[in-house]
């Protein structure tokens, strides 16, 4: 095992906290997962979002590629409408 760090809980709002010794590296603005196992509080990094890719700045910087026209789709209808529409007809 590692080092031992000694630490307090401390009320925070309506949470209750505790603060991490620098020695243990843990990073700030880093989301946690805590749980209870055998009665140990283990802390679980989140993993981290992936990133996306902002591609506003792309438009016209390839003139030969022309964007494909919206493509033109059916679909049936649903059953719940189906059995509503024949319920109003049937109705009237």
């Amino acid at each position: 095992m590692g080092k031992e760090y000694s630490t307090r809980s401390f009320k925070s709002g309506n949470s209750v906290a505790i603060r991490m010794p620098a020695g243990l590296g843990v990073e700030p603005d880093r989301e946690w997962i805590a749980e209870w196992v055998d009665g140990d509080l283990r802390l679980r990094a989140k993993d981290r979002p992936k990133r996306k890719i902002d591609v506003s700045g792309f438009a016209g910087k390839a003139p030969g590629l022309r964007p494909l026209p919206p493509e033109l789709r059916e679909f049936e209808e649903r059953p719940s409408t189906i059995a509503a529409r024949l319920k109003a007809q049937n109705s009237e």
